[in-house]
Protein backbone atom coordinates (compact mmCIF):
# COMPACT_ATOMS: atom_id res chain seq x y z
CA UNK A 1 0.00 0.00 0.00
CA UNK A 2 1.16 3.64 -0.71
CA UNK A 3 1.74 5.73 1.85
CA UNK A 4 0.76 8.85 2.83
CA UNK A 5 4.28 10.59 2.38
CA UNK A 6 4.60 8.62 -1.30
CA UNK A 7 0.89 9.74 -2.01
CA UNK A 8 1.69 13.81 -1.26
CA UNK A 9 5.08 13.51 -3.03
CA UNK A 10 3.23 12.39 -5.99
CA UNK A 11 0.92 14.97 -5.96
CA UNK A 12 3.46 17.25 -6.01
CA UNK A 13 5.00 15.77 -8.75
CA UNK A 14 1.84 16.14 -10.77
CA UNK A 15 0.91 19.87 -9.54
CA UNK A 16 4.80 20.32 -11.08
CA UNK A 17 3.97 18.99 -14.33
CA UNK A 18 0.59 21.35 -14.23
CA UNK A 19 2.18 24.07 -13.09
CA UNK A 20 5.35 23.69 -16.27
CA UNK A 21 2.83 23.26 -18.74
CA UNK A 22 1.19 26.56 -18.18
CA UNK A 23 2.00 30.23 -19.82
CA UNK A 24 4.03 32.44 -17.57
CA UNK A 25 2.30 33.54 -14.84
CA UNK A 26 3.85 36.63 -13.93
CA UNK A 27 0.87 39.32 -14.53
CA UNK A 28 -1.60 37.01 -14.06
CA UNK A 29 -0.31 36.40 -10.60
CA UNK A 30 0.18 39.78 -9.68
CA UNK A 31 -3.42 40.26 -10.86
CA UNK A 32 -5.60 37.35 -9.00
CA UNK A 33 -3.08 36.58 -6.03
CA UNK A 34 -3.29 39.08 -4.13
CA UNK A 35 -4.92 38.99 -0.67
CA UNK A 36 -7.34 41.90 0.59
CA UNK A 37 -6.38 42.82 4.03
CA UNK A 38 -10.07 43.87 4.91
CA UNK A 39 -11.50 40.31 3.54
CA UNK A 40 -12.18 38.60 6.80
CA UNK A 41 -15.19 37.24 6.32
CA UNK A 42 -14.41 34.41 9.64
CA UNK A 43 -12.93 36.89 12.19
CA UNK A 44 -15.21 36.21 14.51
CA UNK A 45 -13.49 32.10 14.84
CA UNK A 46 -10.18 33.79 13.57
CA UNK A 47 -10.29 36.26 16.83
CA UNK A 48 -11.04 33.68 18.81
CA UNK A 49 -8.34 31.23 17.34
CA UNK A 50 -5.92 34.02 18.05
CA UNK A 51 -7.08 35.09 21.37
CA UNK A 52 -5.97 31.17 21.99
CA UNK A 53 -2.44 31.44 20.37
CA UNK A 54 -1.90 34.58 22.08
CA UNK A 55 -2.64 32.96 25.27
CA UNK A 56 -0.05 29.84 24.47
CA UNK A 57 2.34 32.70 23.48
CA UNK A 58 2.12 34.59 26.40
CA UNK A 59 1.74 31.25 29.06
CA UNK A 60 4.01 29.10 27.28
CA UNK A 61 6.30 30.01 24.60
CA UNK A 62 7.58 33.19 25.66
CA UNK A 63 8.80 32.25 29.31
CA UNK A 64 10.40 29.58 27.69
CA UNK A 65 12.24 31.69 25.19
CA UNK A 66 12.70 34.06 27.65
CA UNK A 67 14.65 31.69 29.52
CA UNK A 68 16.62 30.59 25.97
CA UNK A 69 17.51 34.37 25.82
CA UNK A 70 19.02 34.32 29.10
CA UNK A 71 21.30 31.35 28.20
CA UNK A 72 21.90 31.64 24.76
CA UNK A 73 23.83 35.36 23.39
CA UNK A 74 22.53 36.73 20.14
CA UNK A 75 25.18 35.10 18.22
CA UNK A 76 24.10 31.73 19.13
CA UNK A 77 20.21 32.71 18.30
CA UNK A 78 21.31 33.77 14.77
CA UNK A 79 23.85 30.61 14.12
CA UNK A 80 20.75 28.21 15.40
CA UNK A 81 18.74 30.04 12.86
CA UNK A 82 20.41 30.20 10.11
CA UNK A 83 20.65 26.02 10.39
CA UNK A 84 17.16 25.64 10.17
CA UNK A 85 16.92 27.89 7.28
CA UNK A 86 19.27 25.77 5.69
CA UNK A 87 17.74 23.08 6.08
CA UNK A 88 15.28 24.29 4.49
CA UNK A 89 16.95 24.82 1.02
CA UNK A 90 15.65 21.64 -0.91
CA UNK A 91 11.98 23.33 -0.33
CA UNK A 92 13.07 26.64 -1.38
CA UNK A 93 14.81 24.96 -4.60
CA UNK A 94 11.97 22.97 -5.48
CA UNK A 95 9.57 26.19 -5.77
CA UNK A 96 11.75 27.96 -7.68
CA UNK A 97 11.59 25.46 -9.93
CA UNK A 98 7.89 24.91 -10.09
CA UNK A 99 7.54 28.92 -10.07
CA UNK A 100 10.03 28.70 -13.63
CA UNK A 101 13.47 29.85 -11.86
CA UNK A 102 16.06 27.91 -12.37
CA UNK A 103 18.62 30.49 -12.01
CA UNK A 104 17.21 31.14 -8.61
CA UNK A 105 17.21 27.59 -8.27
CA UNK A 106 21.03 27.22 -8.88
CA UNK A 107 21.54 30.09 -6.61
CA UNK A 108 20.14 27.76 -3.65
CA UNK A 109 21.58 25.24 -4.36
CA UNK A 110 24.96 26.67 -4.38
CA UNK A 111 23.67 28.71 -0.95
CA UNK A 112 23.04 24.78 0.43
CA UNK A 113 26.42 23.00 -0.78
CA UNK A 114 28.61 25.79 0.78
CA UNK A 115 26.79 26.59 4.04
CA UNK A 116 26.06 22.77 4.45
CA UNK A 117 30.48 22.53 4.06
CA UNK A 118 31.68 25.68 4.93
CA UNK A 119 28.92 26.59 6.94
CA UNK A 120 29.57 23.49 9.35
CA UNK A 121 25.73 22.11 8.22
CA UNK A 122 24.46 25.98 7.77
CA UNK A 123 25.41 27.64 12.08
CA UNK A 124 27.66 30.39 9.34
CA UNK A 125 26.16 31.82 6.66
CA UNK A 126 29.37 31.97 4.28
CA UNK A 127 27.14 31.52 0.77
CA UNK A 128 26.27 35.52 1.07
CA UNK A 129 29.72 36.43 1.54
CA UNK A 130 30.46 34.23 -1.40
CA UNK A 131 27.91 36.11 -3.43
CA UNK A 132 25.34 33.70 -3.61
CA UNK A 133 21.50 34.69 -3.16
CA UNK A 134 19.06 33.69 -0.96
CA UNK A 135 15.85 33.24 -2.05
CA UNK A 136 12.35 32.57 -0.12
CA UNK A 137 9.69 30.36 -1.38
CA UNK A 138 7.38 27.83 -0.67
CA UNK A 139 4.16 25.37 -2.37
CA UNK A 140 1.69 28.62 -1.29
CA UNK A 141 3.96 31.25 -2.42
CA UNK A 142 3.98 28.70 -6.05
CA UNK A 143 0.16 28.57 -6.04
CA UNK A 144 0.37 32.29 -5.85
CA UNK A 145 2.29 33.05 -8.22
CA UNK A 146 0.60 30.74 -10.94
CA UNK A 147 -2.81 32.67 -10.13
CA UNK A 148 -4.60 30.71 -7.33
CA UNK A 149 -6.44 33.16 -4.97
CA UNK A 150 -5.65 33.08 -1.19
CA UNK A 151 -9.28 32.86 -0.16
CA UNK A 152 -10.26 34.14 3.08
CA UNK A 153 -7.73 34.91 6.25
CA UNK A 154 -7.71 32.22 8.84
CA UNK A 155 -6.24 31.92 11.86
CA UNK A 156 -4.91 28.27 12.56
CA UNK A 157 -4.65 26.99 15.80
CA UNK A 158 -0.52 27.09 17.21
CA UNK A 159 -0.02 27.76 13.25
CA UNK A 160 -1.43 31.19 13.15
CA UNK A 161 -2.12 33.49 10.39
CA UNK A 162 -2.80 31.80 7.02
CA UNK A 163 -5.69 31.12 4.22
CA UNK A 164 -6.57 27.95 2.57
CA UNK A 165 -4.06 28.69 0.04
CA UNK A 166 -1.22 28.46 2.23
CA UNK A 167 -2.52 26.03 4.17
CA UNK A 168 -2.58 23.52 1.28
CA UNK A 169 1.18 25.08 0.54
CA UNK A 170 2.40 23.97 3.70
CA UNK A 171 1.13 20.38 2.75
CA UNK A 172 3.39 20.65 -0.58
CA UNK A 173 6.13 21.72 1.52
CA UNK A 174 6.04 19.24 3.73
CA UNK A 175 6.09 16.27 0.95
CA UNK A 176 8.91 18.40 -0.57
CA UNK A 177 10.98 18.24 2.49
CA UNK A 178 13.80 15.29 2.96
CA UNK A 179 13.86 15.44 6.42
CA UNK A 180 10.99 13.21 7.11
CA UNK A 181 13.21 10.25 4.82
CA UNK A 182 15.83 10.13 7.53
CA UNK A 183 14.60 11.81 10.63
CA UNK A 184 11.61 10.55 12.85
CA UNK A 185 8.98 12.22 13.37
CA UNK A 186 9.83 12.73 17.36
CA UNK A 187 13.59 14.57 16.59
CA UNK A 188 11.32 16.36 14.24
CA UNK A 189 8.69 17.76 16.55
CA UNK A 190 11.43 18.58 19.03
CA UNK A 191 13.80 20.31 16.54
CA UNK A 192 10.24 22.21 15.60
CA UNK A 193 10.09 23.11 18.99
CA UNK A 194 13.43 24.47 19.56
CA UNK A 195 12.93 26.35 16.48
CA UNK A 196 9.91 27.78 17.44
CA UNK A 197 11.77 29.11 20.64
CA UNK A 198 14.90 30.53 18.90
CA UNK A 199 13.38 32.60 16.80
CA UNK A 200 10.71 33.94 19.53
CA UNK A 201 13.57 34.53 21.41
CA UNK A 202 14.90 36.20 18.95
CA UNK A 203 11.05 38.80 18.80
CA UNK A 204 11.03 39.21 21.97
CA UNK A 205 11.21 43.31 22.25
CA UNK A 206 9.62 43.36 18.90
CA UNK A 207 6.48 41.63 19.88
CA UNK A 208 6.55 43.53 23.20
CA UNK A 209 7.02 46.92 20.90
CA UNK A 210 4.17 45.72 18.21
CA UNK A 211 1.43 44.79 20.95
CA UNK A 212 2.08 48.12 23.29
CA UNK A 213 2.28 50.49 19.74
CA UNK A 214 -0.80 48.86 18.00
CA UNK A 215 -4.79 49.89 18.46
CA UNK A 216 -5.80 46.22 17.40
CA UNK A 217 -3.47 43.73 17.47
CA UNK A 218 -5.27 41.11 15.98
CA UNK A 219 -5.47 43.61 12.74
CA UNK A 220 -2.03 44.49 13.67
CA UNK A 221 -1.06 40.82 12.80
CA UNK A 222 -3.75 40.39 10.29
CA UNK A 223 -2.64 43.43 7.72
CA UNK A 224 1.22 42.29 8.26
CA UNK A 225 0.91 38.86 7.40
CA UNK A 226 -1.17 39.75 4.18
CA UNK A 227 1.14 42.79 2.71
CA UNK A 228 3.83 40.35 3.78
CA UNK A 229 2.94 37.14 2.14
CA UNK A 230 1.37 39.21 -0.92
CA UNK A 231 5.21 40.57 -1.45
CA UNK A 232 6.62 37.29 -1.30
CA UNK A 233 4.21 36.07 -4.08
CA UNK A 234 5.14 38.81 -6.45
CA UNK A 235 8.68 38.93 -5.34
CA UNK A 236 8.25 42.50 -4.34
CA UNK A 237 10.56 41.81 -1.18
CA UNK A 238 14.36 41.06 -0.49
CA UNK A 239 15.23 38.04 0.80
CA UNK A 240 17.29 37.38 4.13
CA UNK A 241 18.05 34.60 6.28
CA UNK A 242 14.70 34.72 8.34
CA UNK A 243 12.90 36.20 6.02
CA UNK A 244 9.03 34.97 5.44
CA UNK A 245 8.85 33.82 8.70
CA UNK A 246 5.47 34.99 10.56
CA UNK A 247 4.63 35.33 14.76
CA UNK A 248 2.49 32.46 15.53
CA UNK A 249 3.30 30.61 11.87
CA UNK A 250 5.50 27.84 10.97
CA UNK A 251 8.04 29.90 9.91
CA UNK A 252 9.13 32.47 11.63
CA UNK A 253 10.64 36.03 10.96
CA UNK A 254 13.97 36.54 12.99
CA UNK A 255 15.98 40.26 13.54
CA UNK A 256 13.89 43.07 13.49
CA UNK A 257 14.56 46.95 12.03
CA UNK A 258 12.52 48.01 15.74
CA UNK A 259 10.71 50.66 13.84
CA UNK A 260 7.52 50.46 14.06
CA UNK A 261 5.27 51.67 11.64
CA UNK A 262 1.69 51.23 12.77
CA UNK A 263 1.05 48.89 9.66
CA UNK A 264 2.90 45.77 11.02
CA UNK A 265 5.25 45.84 8.10
CA UNK A 266 8.60 45.88 10.40
CA UNK A 267 7.11 42.81 12.20
CA UNK A 268 7.38 40.83 9.20
CA UNK A 269 10.22 42.64 7.57
CA UNK A 270 13.01 41.90 9.95
CA UNK A 271 15.85 42.20 7.70
CA UNK A 272 14.73 44.57 4.87
CA UNK A 273 17.53 46.92 5.78
CA UNK A 274 21.21 46.87 5.00
CA UNK A 275 23.16 44.27 7.02
CA UNK A 276 25.06 47.39 8.96
CA UNK A 277 21.50 48.48 10.06
CA UNK A 278 20.91 45.07 10.75
CA UNK A 279 23.91 44.74 13.30
CA UNK A 280 23.13 47.79 14.74
CA UNK A 281 19.32 46.09 16.40
CA UNK A 282 19.52 44.02 19.63
CA UNK A 283 16.32 41.99 19.53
Amino acid sequence: MISIRTRAALLVAVLATGLAACAPPAARGIRYAQARSNYDPLQGMNRKVFWFNDKVDVYVLEPVAKGWNWVAPKPVQRSVSNFFTNLRAPIVVVNDLLQGKPKNGASDVGRFAVNTTLGVLGFFDYATRLGFAQHVEDFGQTLGWWGLPPGPYLVIPIIGPSNPREAVGLMGDSAASILPWFVGWEILLGARAGELVNTRALLLQQVDEAKRASFDYYVFVRNAYLQRRNALVNDSVGATNLDQEELYHPQMDGQMDGQMDGTGEDLYHPQDGTSDEREGVTP
